[in-house]
């Protein structure tokens, strides 16, 4: 918490004496560029801090920073109940969703920019553009959308609202991203934009790597790698603890 304490003074003095990159728009960094998932992994947070360049005398821009996920494919299905059973009754596939999707601004997105800039940037989830195909005669595709964003928000992964970002000056801003503990791994990319009037004056995009480690990681990698050896590995294990507990209740 200390060393969060200072990260946004430290910028401060390297913009000041750093003329080269004062004149930068935007300035941007992460607390942590690595979230290590281990064993005990419960979830992290995530410091996102930086400075913006003064517009128009002592008016300042907006901060807008959207964190992604790396893209995965999703089957939605729908059931009704039928006779008294659930039933699949129609689904749909999404190739291009977001693992992981979280955005922040200083101030409400609809007053940061037109619809035609934030989604030109897929900036909010009203404006991702999915690839979505339906395959259901009884729903349509804003159904099967909003139950995708339903689901991930449920887990934790979709924001449910932009968080704030706070601005501890006219140039300072920071905000925190919480990462749950069931957090995909993968490259996540951290996309931040400077705007004004309505328009993107600047831009930054920082990687982010989300990452199993230890032994647990070893664990995930044979699994997925080695599925077959993996279950007989398991099967194996299985027996021989069968085993072992017999012979502990009759020496008992």
């Amino acid at each position: 918490m200390r060393a969060r304490l200072l990260v946004l003074p430290l910028l401060a003095l390297l913009l000041a004496g750093d003329p080269a990159r004062a004149v930068e728009p935007l300035v941007a960094d992460l607390s942590k560029h690595l979230v290590a998932i281990t064993t005990g992994f419960a979830g992290t947070d995530v410091l996102l801090f930086g400075a913006i360049e003064e517009m128009d005398g002592d008016k300042a821009g907006d901060v807008v920073v959207v964190v992604r996920g790396p893209n995965k494919a999703e089957t939605l299905r729908r059931k009704d109940r039928t006779a008294g059973i659930w039933i699949n009754s129609g689904n749909a596939k999404v190739d291009n969703a977001p693992s992981f999707y979280q955005v922040a601004s200083t101030r409400p997105l609809e007053e940061v920019a037109p619809t035609a800039i934030l989604d030109r940037h897929q900036i909010g989830l009203d404006h991702l553009d999915l690839d979505i195909r339906v395959k259901d005669q009884g729903s349509d595709l804003g159904e099967y959308r909003k139950a995708l964003f339903r689901l991930n928000q449920t887990k934790g992964l979709y924001g449910d609202k932009v968080l704030e970002i706070g601005m501890l000056s006219q140039r300072l801003f920071r905000t925190d991203v919480h990462f749950p503990a069931n957090v995909p791994v993968g490259i996540y990319m951290v996309e931040v934009y400077l705007m004004s009037a309505g328009q993107v004056i600047s831009a930054q995009t920082t990687p982010l790597v989300v990452s199993k480690i230890g032994i647990g990681a070893d664990v995930f990698d044979f699994a997925h790698h080695q599925a077959a050896a993996y279950g007989i590995l398991a099967i194996l294990l299985a027996a021989a603890a069968g085993w072992l507990a017999a012979i502990a209740f009759k020496k008992s």
